[in-house]
């Protein structure tokens, strides 16, 4: 075929294409249409939207309004779909059958399937960084592109076994998916039941007793309700400059320290306040980041270091609250300090420290609160043990997509 090329076959294959011929170089565009199907205009339409970094295809829910004028178009489940402005941000999929008839705009182009491409390989196959990150970054002349237009999309080589292997390589990456749902779906088990634990071993607003109690303390009294002010110290971070950061010295525990334990380390050569100073198993609140990661109370594990600011060091008078139950009682009130709080995003919350001490927690004994942090931890356990199995699923999944396709790099640009 006129523009064909050999490729050089992948790292792993399966035994019975050992001895079949080697991958040949397609431009994609021989494989796929660019979908016009005329629908509907502004906000009548059923929006659709790409989520980035591999996360699929979803209805598009938000409140931002567009224009009367918008034109969409319909797309059909089994479509290929990718944005314009995100492709390298990994912003593409295929649309799942629940989105069928569902509209997006010329900015998220869709296009249909001829024989001789699966769309799982394809999707496997532009997934992969050193293909989309790549491409993209010398689609418009070696620069940077801002958008990937369909006609630049099409133009993208793609090297192909034959349609058998294919199905086998989509077959077997499809298990290991399966896979990683079932063990997503357990993580996420874990977590809800912690959650709604919580919320039974935890008095709710306004009472002074929890739904659920251990049978040693079921005649035990109420719970006495305290401000964080009251059972806290909170120190924030010390106000380092750019300028101050250095590449040897004391760590600087900045919030992508609290993120990723792996994260590298901006370093201080100057006097620091010993206030400010951390060491391993002190307690830190984040008070200002994202819902769900940055933002809240976790237990330092990392090195001693110094504290940068926005983030608050957090002392107590262990003998009425203990650190396991003060860790589980900050994490419980971040959905309510986030709702007082002073933020510009929805994800983002951003609190001050005059109101986040007023914000009110019940307390039981030293004895309760140690029943409830010992069990709540044994749960903790098996959260990270699933997560870590989560992991190594993912790990071995990226592993296979390694091997199993040949390098972008093996592709003529």
């Amino acid at each position: 075929m006129s523009g064909e090329k050999t490729m050089r076959v992948p790292k792993l294959r399966f035994p019975e294409f050992r001895g079949a011929a080697d991958w040949k170089e397609r431009q994609i565009g021989e494989f796929l249409s660019e979908s016009r199907l005329a629908g509907s205009k502004g906000n009548v339409a059923k929006k659709i939207t790409v989520k980035l970094w591999g996360n699929g295809v979803f209805e598009k829910n938000d409140a931002i309004q567009g224009s009367i004028n918008t034109q969409y178009f319909r797309r059909k489940a089994g479509q290929f779909i990718y944005s314009k402005l995100d492709f390298l941000n990994q912003a593409f999929g295929i649309i799942p059958p629940g989105l069928d008839n569902f509209e997006s705009t010329v900015d998220l182009p869709c296009f249909d399937f001829a024989e001789g491409l699966s769309p799982v390989f394809l999707l496997e196959y532009v997934k992969r960084k050193d293909f989309y990150e790549r491409l993209g970054e010398t689609a418009d002349g070696s620069r940077k592109a801002r958008r990937i237009h369909a006609e630049t999309f099409l133009s993208f080589p793609v090297a192909l076994p034959v349609p058998a292997e294919q199905q086998k390589i989509t077959d077997c990456l499809s298990s290991a998916d399966e896979l990683i749902a079932a063990q997503a779906r357990k993580v996420d088990a874990l977590k809800t039941h912690k959650k709604g634990l919580m919320q039974q071993l935890f008095p709710h607003e306004g009472e002074t007793h929890p739904r659920l109690r251990f049978p040693e303390f079921q005649n035990a009294g109420k719970w006495e309700s305290r401000k964080i002010g009251d059972m806290f110290s909170l120190t924030n971070g010390y106000a380092f400059k750019p300028e101050d950061w250095k590449p040897t010295g004391t760590p600087i525990i900045r919030i992508q320290n609290l993120n990723d334990p792996s994260a590298e380390f901006n370093y201080s050569q100057e006097p620091v306040p010993e206030r400010n100073r951390v060491e391993r198993g002190d307690l830190l609140f984040a008070w200002s980041g994202t819902l769900g990661s940055s933002f809240g109370a976790r237990i330092w594990n990392g090195p001693s270091g110094v504290l940068n600011q926005h983030i608050f060091k957090v002392l107590m008078d262990e003998r009425k609250i203990k650190l396991p139950f003060a860790l589980l009682t900050l994490a419980r009130v971040e959905d309510d300090i986030a709702k007082k709080s002073h933020g510009f995003k929805v994800s983002f919350v951003h609190v001050k420290k005059s109101d986040l001490v007023k914000v009110a927690l019940a307390l039981p004994s030293l004895a309760e609160q140690q029943r409830i942090a010992d069990c709540l931890s044994s749960l903790d356990t098996l959260i990270t043990a699933a997560t870590q199995e989560l992991d190594i699923l993912k790990t071995h999944k990226k592993g296979l997509v390694q091997q199993l396709f040949p390098s972008a790099q093996e592709v003529a640009a």
